[in-house]
């Protein structure tokens, strides 16, 4: 069978034609489900320069896929109603920062490149435990990447960039110029990035399951072609984004994009309420046995809890941007994550939980107990998650994949629900310090736990 390419698909999918002019850290599957799907759709509609050059900071695998196939790959979206297909051509090229180091500052210094945008996850931006930059981790990043790009921009008179970040960091871009702040220091170029390139926060949404060989096996038959970049996504998506930008951009408003003044209400919802309900989910389906998302959120015993995470404790500390309905988004999250034809795992959503929770749970658990109110739903999942830690879930699933591993299972050992706050929560522990358990919160997990 032959493989999806140019000679293949000669039409080349959707938003093929124009240069290069972003430049993307974190090419996985959630990146082409989202970013490069507004971007390809945006210019079949609008034109412009705006395909991407892709960065992968660690792995090959993507540049493995996607070269060979010029960059096409097919984009499935399922539901009840069935799945639809569509290839798209965002994609320009995938470098592999270890081995394409040149030519990425290349592509991040051309004065046609106008962005740089992320989602290299949580535990990419290489935050210590307080917040602050881990310089020692971020030499491995896309900080000296950025750096020397900067340097030849300034020098070149190239213009500044805009930096987007797409990861569920609370203030994202704000994290974004604080960090990428700190690393540059006090110095020129510090000062040249500060006056000339723009850190937009933005909220993100697309639940993106991890693509199977049954997944790439279906497209195969259904097309003819073999794609080995597939990436399986539901019907709905968001984008909302910061209007403040250094430069040009694509018309990503034109293809379902909201630009706005402030990002904050809806990032704090999704990340409380859909981002909170999907860890909770993981950590209780795997503790009960469930592999994919629609069989836990089916699960009688687990539902009420992420309803109540949801409805009763998240949305009550979440200020709603005007026509913002809380409730009926809660309505729409329950019946995506009940879309069986997703297959979303558990497992994946289980990952890095050291760097998801502080802003998925620890702060609303925070705003609850600064008004006093309990947080029973948030309780038994942060529950659930310390039994993973405590290697529960083993057996079935492997290692804890999170790096903090090591740690976070010292942390756990043992009974002593005390000592282990201490470790995690406490300043100085292995969490950033957004909230630490009171007494009858430490007594709850006791007997969770027990």
């Amino acid at each position: 069978m032959r493989r999806l390419s140019l000679a293949t698909f000669p039409q080349a999918g959707t938003g093929s034609a124009g240069g290069i002019g972003i430049v993307h850290f974190g090419i996985g599957a959630f990146h082409r489900a989202h970013q490069a799907w507004y971007t390809a759709r945006a210019m079949a509609l609008a034109g412009g320069d705006w395909r991407i050059a892709g960065v992968s900071l660690r792995s090959g695998d993507v540049a493995a896929q996607l070269n060979p196939q010029d960059g096409l790959y097919t984009l499935v979206e399922r539901s009840a109603a069935g799945a639809t297909r569509q290839v798209i051509g965002a994609v320009a090229e995938v470098l592999v920062a270890s081995e394409d180091r040149a030519r990425v500052i290349d592509r991040l210094a051309a004065p046609t490149t106008h962005i740089a945008s992320f989602t290299v996850t949580e535990k990419g931006y290489c935050r210590a435990p307080d917040g602050r930059l881990d310089r020692a981790l971020a030499e491995a990043g896309f900080y000296p990447l950025l750096a020397e790009a900067f340097a030849r921009r300034a020098a070149g008179g190239a213009g500044g960039l805009t930096l987007i970040s797409c990861d569920n960091l609370s203030g994202n871009g704000e994290q974004l110029a604080r960090l990428v702040g700190e690393y540059l220091g006090d110095g020129p170029l510090g000062a040249w990035f500060t006056a000339n390139c723009t850190c937009p926060n933005a909220m993100v949404d697309r639940i993106v399951p991890a693509t199977t060989d049954e997944d790439r096996a279906e497209v195969a038959a259904a097309s003819g072609w073999r794609d080995e970049g597939v990436v399986v996504t539901e019907p709905f998506s968001q984008w909302v984004i910061e209007d403040r930008f250094a430069g040009p951009r694509p018309a990503w408003e034109r293809v379902g994009a909201e630009l706005v003044g402030e990002v904050a209400p809806y990032e704090t919802a999704k990340l409380r309420m859909l981002n909170g309900a999907h860890s909770a989910l993981a950590y209780l389906g795997l503790l009960a046995g469930h592999v994919f998302v629609h069989e836990a959120v089916a699960d009688p015993a687990i539902a009420p809890l992420v309803s109540r995470l949801m409805r009763e404790e998240a949305a009550p500390t979440i200020t709603p941007a005007p026509g913002q309905d809380l409730s009926a988004y809660a309505d729409a999250l329950l019946a995506r994550f009940a879309n069986s034809a997703l297959r979303h795992r558990l497992i994946q959503i289980a990952m890095d939980g050291s760097q998801k929770l502080p802003q998925r749970w620890l702060a609303t658990l925070a705003a609850r107990q600064r008004l006093g109110q309990p947080s029973p739903a948030l309780l038994a999942a942060l529950a659930a998650w310390l039994r993973h830690l405590r290697g529960e879930n083993v057996a079935r699933w492997g290692a804890v994949d999170d790096p903090l591993a090591p740690e976070l299972a010292a942390a756990v050992r043992g009974g002593d629900i005390a000592g282990t706050a201490q470790a995690l929560f406490a300043p100085g522990g292995l969490l950033p310090d957004v909230w630490q358990p009171g007494p009858d919160e430490l007594e709850t997990l006791a007997a969770a736990l027990a």
